[in-house]
């Protein structure tokens, strides 16, 4: 993995590229610690007294089900070789600083990621380039930017949720989430903040988007089939495309008059 490509990755990969390459392990490196030796440092640690795996190449092991509660993650390195990748199915993760980490073909299926930071995390470039899974995982109160175009998050849970762009916290120039072609049949994003997000051919059949703020998101493409729209502001959001059949709460949408191409939606 070439480490100083910068210009083939995504803006947001490219960030923290410039902020973490110098403590990345190279991906053909073994991994720092052993399961053995993670699964004692998190026994030993407190709200006090943190894990600190910050920065620390954690790929190739087996980590489901351990509690992380009590880590710092931030720029920690979940990959290694293309067909064996950090396993955090079913972990505790709630409350985790993830800030940075990269996270290609990491798997966090039914893991609980409630509250806890994956801003400017680095999903793509090197050789190694699948997408991280979400699948169930309790994303509830989550505040996330990532690049996840094509990423599976079905049946994850977006309560409350920041994914959008934060205003106040952008000085350094507007990054966005895109989830692109992702999979979200069936998640809740139940008053979830999503604005300016990129979810064009996204599917969120069956999915729970009452109250959800889609302020400005990029829609084209996109099947919401059979979702709970009730609530969910659509203000100048792009909806070319998107398709709306037999959703729930159609009359309680916001933002409609405001949305662009609302003659091309399919219903």
């Amino acid at each position: 993995m070439k480490l100083d490509q910068r210009s083939a990755l995504t803006p947001v990969a490219a960030l923290v590229l410039a902020m973490t390459v110098a403590t990345v392990a190279p991906a053909v490196a073994a991994a720092d610690l052993s399961v053995q030796q993670v699964s004692a440092l998190l026994k030993d640690a407190s709200p006090g007294a943190l894990a600190d795996l910050a920065g620390k190449d954690l790929s190739d092991l087996d980590l489901s089900r351990l509690d992380f509660r009590h880590a710092n993650l931030r720029g920690a390195s979940f990959f290694g070789s293309k067909l064996v990748l950090a396993d955090f199915r079913g972990a505790r993760l709630d409350g985790a600083n993830l800030n940075g980490a990269w996270l290609m073909g990491t798997d966090f299926t039914g893991a609980n990621l409630a509250r806890a930071s994956l801003l400017s995390v680095v999903v793509l470039g090197g050789e190694v380039k699948k997408m991280p899974i979400f699948k169930g995982a309790n994303l509830s109160g989550v505040k996330m930017i990532a690049d996840l175009p094509g990423a599976d998050l079905s049946g994850a849970d977006f309560s409350g949720a920041m994914v959008g762009v934060n205003i106040k916290n952008q000085g350094m120039g507007q990054m966005r989430t895109d989830l692109s072609n992702a999979n979200l049949a069936g998640a809740t994003l139940v008053g979830a903040d999503f604005n300016r997000s990129l979810m064009t051919f996204s599917n969120l059949r069956g999915s729970n988007l009452r109250g959800a703020n889609f302020f400005r998101v990029k829609l084209g493409g996109a099947d919401l089939t059979g979702a709970d729209v009730t609530g969910i502001d659509f203000s100048e959001a792009d909806l070319d495309g998107t398709i709306f059949r037999e959703v729930k709460g159609f009359d309680a949408i916001k933002g409609m008059d405001r949305a662009e191409n609302v003659g091309r939606i399919v219903r």
